[in-house]
């Protein structure tokens, strides 16, 4: 796999949808006032997210977690936790952030380890919702869903290369 992969969403249409979705993310009656994205295929769409729900009057505090589930192969592996949240959470509406929810075991974990934590309630948001029908949860909230490629770039790799594109790439082979 040698050529870059082929836009699925461009940058400028993530965009449109990211200034969206932070409009009902700031309507919500119980507003996030944590950010916990998931390192690190989330950190690009965190970013953005973060900085989109400022734009809409919602100032949130970050609290990282750091959990690994694909190592350098595109299926699944054993659930790692690199760093955990802290009490840091405890009591507050938290926006739980991944770049992709697959089968949803890296989003149930993490949602487990913040209530764990204390948190008051947990919201959960991803670029994309591939929306298995054996996934063990989905999301909140999605730019996309229903994508059934291997995708890339805005955060999301394969074995590490392209993360940094800024448009989500389908990656065939």
């Amino acid at each position: 796999m040698s050529s870059i992969p082929p836009v699925l969403y461009s940058a400028e249409d993530i965009a449109t949808r990211l200034k969206a979705l932070a409009r009902t993310l700031a309507a919500l009656p119980d507003r996030p006032q944590v950010a916990a994205p998931i390192l690190v295929g989330a950190f690009v769409f965190a970013a953005d997210l973060v900085r989109a729900l400022a734009g809409e009057g919602v100032h949130l505090e970050t609290e990282m977690i750091w959990l690994r589930s694909y190592g350098n192969a595109r299926t699944g592996s054993a659930l790692s936790v690199l760093a955990a949240p802290t009490e840091h959470v405890k009591g507050k509406h938290v926006l739980l952030i991944d770049g992709v929810l697959d089968r949803g075991h890296t989003m149930a974990r993490a949602t487990r380890l913040l209530l764990d934590a204390g948190a008051a309630s947990v919201r959960t948001v991803v670029a994309v919702d591939k929306h298995h029908d054996d996934a063990v949860t989905k999301a909140d909230y999605a730019l996309y869903t229903g994508v059934k490629d291997f995708i890339v770039g805005y955060g999301m790799d394969d074995a590490g290369r392209y993360r940094a594109l800024p448009y989500i790439g389908q990656v065939t082979s």
